[in-house]
């Protein structure tokens, strides 16, 4: 009940700085995404809450009681559908593993954030810091491998090729990156490179199988979601 709270609360203050995008098909098509993972991996799919923000960042977080919030950056920023998914199966990992909970208790202390849920007027700046803290702040190097290597299974069991996300990871690595809005993961998923290293590392037996890999989404559909999103 407590982080049921702490999620709405935070969500709310997203959504209020941000505007909430509801286009049938950029929200369908998505989901299609995280539907198939966690059919493929026996994730209840109602926990999850997708929510996709207008934002120019390229970032994706994970928020209490299942809510995962996409920027639409993100989205029109990854090369292709691969890239995205192994965003979003990290960021569903976060959510299954309970990491984010677990975060604001490291941080916070359970009490305080039970006290925060009930009296919001003396919590207000304790809000502000939690958002801050979900949005920009990474995890510790143990949960976000942990994050990483159930990403790769999740993306495994469900016949997509995890090789784009550690490229996805790699490029975030280089400092003068082209697009310096990728700085907005760079901050909440630190040691890039090595974390693209040890993913290649684990998928190379996959690859030596010649397993032959599936999209979820259509190419067309892909091109009309980043042209939908640029217009919408």
């Amino acid at each position: 009940e407590t982080e049921e709270k702490i999620g709405n609360i935070i969500f709310d203050i997203f959504k209020n700085s941000n505007e909430e995008i509801n286009n049938p098909f950029v929200i369908n098509t998505i989901d299609n995404i995280i539907s198939k993972i966690c059919i493929k991996n026996d994730i209840n799919k109602e926990k999850i809450k997708l929510k996709i923000l207008k934002n120019d960042e390229i970032n994706a977080f994970a928020l209490p009681s299942g809510y995962l919030v996409i920027y639409s950056g993100l989205i029109e920023n990854t090369v292709n559908q691969q890239e995205l998914s192994g965003v979003i199966a990290h960021e569903i990992a976060h959510i299954e593993l309970q990491h984010v909970m677990k975060k604001l208790i490291n941080e916070f202390g359970l009490s305080v954030l039970i006290s925060m849920t009930t009296d919001l007027g003396s919590g207000t700046e304790m809000i502000k810091e939690i958002t801050k803290l979900l949005s920009s702040s990474s995890y510790s190097k143990k949960l976000e491998k942990e994050a990483d290597l159930k990403a790769v299974d999740y993306l495994l069991n469900t016949n997509i090729d995890p090789e784009p996300f550690a490229n996805f990871l790699y490029k975030l690595s280089k400092e003068n990156h082209e697009n310096n809005k990728y700085t907005s993961w760079i901050s909440t998923h630190p040691e890039s490179r090595e974390r693209a290293k040890y993913i290649v590392y684990r998928i190379k037996e996959e690859k030596e199988k010649n397993k032959n890999f599936s999209k979820i989404i259509s190419n067309k559909n892909w091109d009309k979601l980043k042209k939908t999103l640029k217009t919408n």
